[in-house]
């Protein structure tokens, strides 16, 4: 087996056609330099052979059977030390954290530890005393942080996917500059034992994946908060944006102030293009309240909680800390428990201020960072040049809201890769996914650095993040689109399926003396004449069915009704009683078209 193997569909195929693998491992080794500054700590063989000879015979169909991954130096992995980028805090975990076991339940194999911004302190992917990781594209610009490393050895196809920690944009912005698959959880949907935090209420373990299906796959394999303290509790969404609205309406910034510079503003209106062309709806907003939100991350209390970790270490041994960290997390003992409170009312307050957001728009489209500093850049001017890179992703962590990095546009010859940022509600992770795979079929097709062109087997994911439940729901008359009732649809977000008929075994009537007006629809017995009424299909989820049922008046109800193509859905029926009186309008095949007979 001689060609490279990217995505996790490139190592099931080496194995479906009979590699084995120690000599695949022997080969991917041999790729993995002692000076590449994106490790921290590479697997020996001995720990590597380890964890394959503890994997089941493939016949036991181990999704990620053999499949590698690096895990941020900031997430516990067994037999590999713990370092935060910090030799002076470095240990020896004995046991891996939560979602590292639930990989490798799964028969995924650990090679490595990956460079870090210092505690997760940053953006640029330079603080660290392990070296700055260069970007994969030119190595004159940084990679982005903190989980700078994860996403390098991702973006040269070292390994599929790779775990890194997000608290401000660190699983977004190195994904940005790679062209790489950033996937940020929803606070509380993954587990964060053995992880160590940045500030704990807001951290989520991220994914770094050179395709959404990759991402979504090894999301769904680590999600699920175990037996442990969870600071946020999002209620599953949809596994869909948009709901019954005619067009997806992505919330853009009115002005991106992307840089002109590297072509950014450019690339931008290009991936707007892109993103109407897939029927979306942009549309323009302040994002004012949100830059206020963002600001309370650094400029706020929150930063206690990274003092909180490194307090004891900063105490006995200051020159262990990258300077710029330690000025950064120093800057904590300028606030009490006073100002803790203060700012999360502030916070609440501004919550409450952008609670309307998600009725106006059905997620937000945003430049995963406006710009990329070089090196050089960030060493004169290391703070400025890092708060630039989280004017679009700091809000999204402490609004507890899920986001989706995705390559948008690739140079055709040198520059960097830009990239953008689906953002949701809490709990939107699958919907988020579902658009992602839409976005990616459309384009570029480049993996990573430009490590080959995509297939139809990398954009098909083998298991899909949880979302909320779902029925379908046939509607004949006011809630059709269009008509007045319809908005209790699109209140409870519910989405169009198809338009199609009953089977011929139906009759509708108009009911007399409703308001608004609305038929009946009823079965006709076995042997009596029936019709085919047209109808819309919408998926609803399970938990807006009850104030759904609420708004039903008699003498309507909601029942089961038989499709043209046999199937059931559940669906709008009558009672017998109201029928008496009510005129047969099932000649015209619908209630629409019978609204229509006198125009």
């Amino acid at each position: 087996m001689t060609r490279p193997l990217h995505t996790i569909a490139d190592w099931r195929r080496a194995y479906d056609e009979g590699a084995e693998p120690l000599p695949l491992y022997g080969a991917l080794l041999a790729r993995l330099s002692a000076q590449d500054p994106a490790w921290i700590t590479r697997a020996s063989c001995a720990v590597i052979e380890a964890q394959l000879a503890a994997l089941p015979p493939r016949s036991a169909a181990l999704p990620l059977w053999g499949v590698p991954f690096a895990v941020k130096d900031n997430i516990d992995v067994a037999g590999l030390p713990t370092t935060a980028a910090c030799p002076a805090f470095a240990h020896e975990p004995a046991t891996s954290a939560t979602c590292v076991q639930r990989l490798q339940q799964a028969g995924a194999v650990c090679i490595g530890k990956t460079n870090l911004d210092q505690f997760a302190t940053g953006l640029v992917g330079t603080r660290s005393p392990y070296g700055a990781v260069p970007n994969s594209f030119d190595p004159a610009f940084v990679s982005g942080g903190s989980s700078s490393g994860s996403a390098s050895v991702v973006a040269r196809g070292l390994v599929p996917f790779a775990l890194g920690t997000d608290t401000a944009g660190s699983g977004r912005v190195p994904a940005g500059f790679n062209h790489l698959v950033g996937l940020k959880p929803s606070p509380g949907r993954v587990p964060m034992a053995g992880v160590l935090p940045a500030c704990r209420t807001l951290d989520v373990v991220s994914v770094f994946a050179l395709t959404v299906a990759d991402a979504a796959e090894v999301m769904a394999w680590i999600e699920g908060a175990d037996d442990e303290p969870r600071f946020a509790w999002p209620a599953l969404q949809p596994p869909w944006l948009g709901g019954a609205h005619p067009a997806l309406r992505l919330g853009v910034p009115d002005r991106p102030g992307c840089d002109s510079a590297l072509g950014w503003d450019r690339a931008f209106d290009d991936a707007l293009a892109r993103a109407r062309s897939l029927g979306a709806e942009t549309v323009p907003l302040d994002f004012g309240p949100l830059f206020e939100v963002a600001e309370l991350l650094y400029d706020g209390p929150w930063v206690a909680e990274r003092h909180s970790v490194v307090a004891d270490l900063m105490a006995r041994q200051p020159e262990a800390l990258d300077p710029t960290v330690a000025a950064v997390i120093g800057a904590a003992t300028r606030y009490s428990a006073d100002d803790a409170f203060l700012g999360r009312y502030r916070l609440e307050e501004l919550r409450a201020r952008l609670a309307p957001l998600w009725q106006q728009v059905d997620a937000l489209l945003v430049p995963t960072a406006p710009t990329c500093p070089t090196l050089a850049a960030v060493a004169a001017e290391p703070v400025r040049r890092n708060s630039e890179l989280g004017r679009y992703t700091n809000f999204v962590n402490l609004l507890g809201w899920s986001a989706l990095a995705l390559p948008a546009v690739l140079p055709e010859e040198g520059g960097l890769p830009f990239g953008i940022t689906l953002i949701g509600p809490g709990g939107a992770d699958a919907a988020l996914i579902d658009w992602g795979l839409r976005w990616e079929a459309a384009g570029p097709d480049q993996l990573g650095a430009r490590l080959r062109a995509a297939r139809a087997d990398d954009r098909t994911p083998g298991r899909r993040p949880q979302a909320a439940p779902t029925l379908a729901l046939a509607v004949v008359g006011a809630h059709l689109q269009g008509l007045p009732l319809h908005g209790q649809l699109v209140e409870r977000g519910a989405r169009l399926l198809a338009r199609t008929t009953t089977a011929a075994r139906y009759r509708l009537h108009a009911l007399p003396g409703s308001t608004p007006p609305k038929p009946g629809l009823a079965r006709v017995a076995d042997g009596q004449p029936g019709h085919a009424i047209a109808l819309e299909v919408y998926e609803l989820p399970q938990a807006a069915l009850g104030s759904f049922l609420a708004l039903i008046p008699p003498p309507l109800g909601l029942g089961n009704v038989e499709l043209a193509d046999g199937r059931w859905v559940k669906g709008f029926i009558c009672e017998g009683a109201a029928l008496q009186g009510a005129p047969d309008i099932s000649a015209f095949g619908g209630w629409r078209a019978y609204l229509a007979r006198g125009r």
